[in-house]
């Protein structure tokens, strides 16, 4: 057999092979003609003069016409389905002078399986029949006069097809015809590698809407995060990819294949697509490495994230004062936590507050130090920083101690200070360590962080436990978990904790294509060292901006850099170190969902659009994982790019929704887009996940919808009522029931009753497994008591219903087109 490409824009390419192919033959094809005077071979040559094997008949004025014509045997090759494609011409019966009545202008394909070759032994009755085949074009003498060849093509499939091959067999009755060429072939899809999973070339199944799921193998240097799988199609496609591979540390995707990464630098966890370059101080002795050697003279403990640069001793942390005169303080403290080598010294810098300009340091090998020569009454700063063989460390932060008054001596009473003060810490750190475990029970795990500015703990929510520290996080084994950026006293540290930061250098700006919240959005390419360059989306920080505009802007760079997910969309760093400040993403060729759907408008398969959902559940289940809860998840909120894949964007601290004045309500707190939210996240303000998997039933329906208006013209007010009186969105034109039913699912008043998300993704895969179960579609004249516009047993005409549901002022409307009766508006349509 032979092979051939075909290129398909919208999916991987398909590859078809041909079983057989009449017009590549050399010498006779050795075909049965019986009788032997009905269908002859006839040696041409085609537009390009190639010899070409011809077979005709045409006895047209003799009756009872029935001449057969039969291929060898065609092995399958395990195809299941195959397709035959026939050229041929035929001669117009009304051309003919007197051989109307006997002429036939059609001819009759049928096929025949077998295990075996079975040359003339095959019976007329054996044969099952494909089709009566018919020409689009016939010609006529003039056209023969004219040596004009109208060349007829028909394509039909035969399957499912259970044996080692099949003939072919072409019945004439009476027509003239020449049939040109034959050929046979079925469809695979090809061997190929999508995200960094290999594909085996695979034979589609044996029907037409059947799509095999096929597993892949990883390749080389990388592991399955999540098992890799994609859909055949009947038309050799490969649809609906689902999981991925991921390369193993020391290594980085690059051009489809795991590549070391280089000298310089590493890559410690899978989480990070890419190697770092080693931290400040730090090198890599070899290829492939997964974390930096520290260079002599600097250092970090075991315990300190790989990307934590090597350093000088940290900051001394803990200073306590000890007895004070009035021209002395003696000070004492505690060794840095992280000493980063040998202790040389310390070096204490003080001096008289608001009075920095005028300092005095010290120098001890020692913990403790007296300051003399002060001034009674005054209040001091103190800082301190230790020296090691890599250096000085930074200073502590500053300590504030005052020096007695002239006329005040030392008292008993004040060297029982720090006794009375230890006393209670200890027992304020008792009875929290008591109550929680007495709360939290034997399987909690704690952890306690002491910092100078005491224990700090954000409001929770407690159908959404989170647990969240100023300068740090816990870390289950195996659970990665949203941290608020909101929770450090920084914002500066959050993002230099969670983003890349980014030469601008690296980036050119070539075009403006929107305008965001904060300024203009951009895009153009990004060229990092050592990578080829790609298209990014760039988001700009206005001038003129304030400091608390600037956090906010930088605040969604902190919450997206967290992420992780191909269906979420890719932070690539942040330009903060000069104007404008910049948020850098991947590029989405495709832009906002609603836009596109609008633009494409019935374009799409269902399989193609459940897959688009399947994508968006799947990234919405990875932010619930992680306990992050999105409040404005929307079509507007999800970018597409050029392969359909939909990702999860917008995570902004401080939102504007639209920029109508009924576009979102405002209560206590900021805007809620009403049409997109929760019944008891407009009523309360309890966004939780459950809010979320509302807004997805909303999503799902402006996706089968392409791109309506939740609701249409209807304004806020009358949406939160309709709502709160149960009515619900009807199912868009067309739409499965599978997927109308999963909506009202997510519809649910009580929240406790709306599927989680890990169910969702779980269903919409059951529905791409088997596309079947999606031929059903949502029948509006046969709505359920559940359904939305249940009309009620109590209202008597059309009026009175839009009364009941306070849209009395569209009675009018109503009438003036027709629908009269609630029978009638029980028919509406979309259409």
């Amino acid at each position: 057999s032979s092979a051939m490409w075909i290129c398909d824009l919208t999916h991987l390419i398909s590859l078809v092979v041909n079983l057989l192919d009449s017009r590549s033959v050399m010498g006779d094809l050795g075909w049965i003609a019986y009788p032997k005077n009905g269908w002859e071979e006839i040696g041409e040559v085609d537009e390009n003069y190639a010899p070409i094997h011809t077979y005709q008949v045409c006895k047209v004025m003799e009756h009872n016409q029935n001449n057969w014509l039969q291929t060898n045997l065609i092995v399958t090759e395990g195809a299941q389905r195959v397709f035959v494609e026939l050229q041929f011409t035929l001669r117009d019966c009304n051309s003919l002078p007197g051989g109307v009545g006997t002429c036939k202008e059609t001819f009759n394909m049928y096929y025949y399986e077998s295990n075996d070759e079975e040359g003339r032994n095959i019976r007329e009755s054996h044969y099952s029949k494909v089709d009566t085949i018919a020409a689009d074009e016939s010609f006529t003498e003039l056209d023969l006069g004219d040596r004009v060849m109208k060349l007829n093509t028909e394509v039909r499939d035969l399957g499912p097809l259970t044996k080692k091959g099949f003939y072919l067999a072409f019945q004439d009755l009476g027509a003239c015809i020449a049939l040109v060429s034959v050929r046979v072939f079925y469809k695979r899809c090809p061997s190929v590698v999508k995200n960094l999973a290999q594909f085996q070339d695979t034979i589609t199944g044996s029907d037409s809407s059947q799509l095999l799921e096929v597993a892949g193998s990883c390749v080389n240097n990388s592991v399955a995060e999540d098992l890799p799988r994609m859909h055949c199609s009947a038309e050799g496609e490969w649809l609906v990819p689902i999981g991925k591979c991921v390369c193993q540390v020391g290594f980085e995707e690059l051009n489809g294949s795991c590549q070391e990464c280089r000298l310089g630098f590493f890559r410690s966890v899978l989480q990070n697509p890419t190697c770092s370059k080693c931290p400040p101080h730090s090198f890599t002795r070899v290829q492939g490495a997964t974390s930096c050697s520290c260079e002599e003279g600097y250092y970090k403990t075991d315990t300190d994230p790989p990307n934590m640069a090597c350093t000088p001793p940290s900051p001394v942390s803990v200073v306590r004062k000890g007895k004070s005169g009035k021209n002395s303080i003696s000070l004492s403290w505690q060794k840095p936590d992280r000493p980063n080598g040998i202790i040389l010294e310390y070096e204490i810098k003080y001096f008289e507050k608001d009075q920095e300009t005028s300092y005095t340091i010290i120098k001890s090998k020692e913990t403790e130090i007296l300051a003399d020569a002060l001034k009674p009454s005054s209040v001091y700063i103190f800082q301190i920083r230790a020296r090691t063989s890599a250096g000085y460390g930074g200073f502590s932060r500053r300590f504030e101690f005052e020096t007695s008054p002239y006329l005040v001596a030392a008292s008993s009473d004040q060297s029982q200070v720090p006794i009375v003060a230890v006393g209670i810490t200890v027992a304020v750190i008792l009875l929290a360590l008591v109550t929680g475990f007495l709360l939290s029970g034997s399987d909690t795990t704690w952890c306690v962080c002491l910092r100078r500015c005491g224990y700090s703990k954000a409001k929770q929510d407690p159908d959404e436990e989170k647990m969240h520290f100023h300068n740090g996080h816990i870390k289950f084994p195996g659970v990665r978990t949203y941290i608020d950026p909101h929770t450090y006293e920084d914002p500066n540290q959050a993002v230099h904790e969670f983003t890349q930061e980014i030469d601008v250098s690296c980036i050119t700006i070539e075009r403006v294509i929107g305008a965001g919240e904060f300024g203009e959005v951009c895009s153009g390419p990004l060229r990092l060292t050592g990578k080829r360059e790609f298209p990014v989306a760039i988001k700009t920080l206005k001038a003129g901006y304030s400091e608390q505009q600037r956090r906010d802007f930088l605040g969604e760079a902190s919450i997206m850099g967290q992420f992780d997910h191909p269906n979420i969309i890719h932070l690539e760093g942040v330009v903060t170190k000069s104007k404008p400040v910049m948020i850098i993403t991947e590029f989405m060729e495709n832009g906002s969902l609603d836009t596109f759907l609008k633009k494409n408008d019935g374009q799409f398969t269902v399989i193609q659009l459940v897959g688009m959902l399947r994508g968006i559940a799947s990234g919405m289940k990875y932010l619930s994982d992680m306990g992050y809860v999105h409040r404005d998840l929307a079509a507007r909120n999800i970018l597409v790019n050029s392969n359909l894949v939909c990702k999860v964007s917008d995570f902004g601290l401080s939102r504007v929704l639209e920029d109508d004045a009924e576009a979102a309500y405002t209560t206590r707190g900021g805007k809620i887009p009403i049409r997109w939210t929760a019944p008891e996240a407009i009523a309360f303000r309890k966004f939780t996940s459950a809010s979320d998997v509302w807004s997805y039933g909303i999503v799902m329906w402006e996706v089968m919808s392409y791109g309506e208006r939740p609701y249409w013209e209807m304004s806020n007010q009358d949406v939160i009522k309709a709502v709160e009186d149960s009515y619900r969105l009807p199912g868009p034109m067309d739409c499965p029931a599978a997927l109308y039913h999963l909506m009202m699912d997510c519809w649910q008043k009580d929240r406790n009753s709306r599927p989680k998300f890990e169910e969702i993704v779980s269903l919409l895969d059951k529905l791409i497994r088997n596309p079947s179960s999606l031929k059903a579609l949502v029948n509006s004249s046969h709505r359920s008591d559940s359904e939305p516009f249940n009309y009620g047993s109590g209202h008597q005409s059309v009026g009175e219903w839009l009364e009941g549901i306070k849209m009395g002022r569209y009675n009018e409307l109503f009438m003036e087109t027709g629908y009269t009766s609630l029978e009638v508006v029980a028919h509406m349509t979309l259409e």
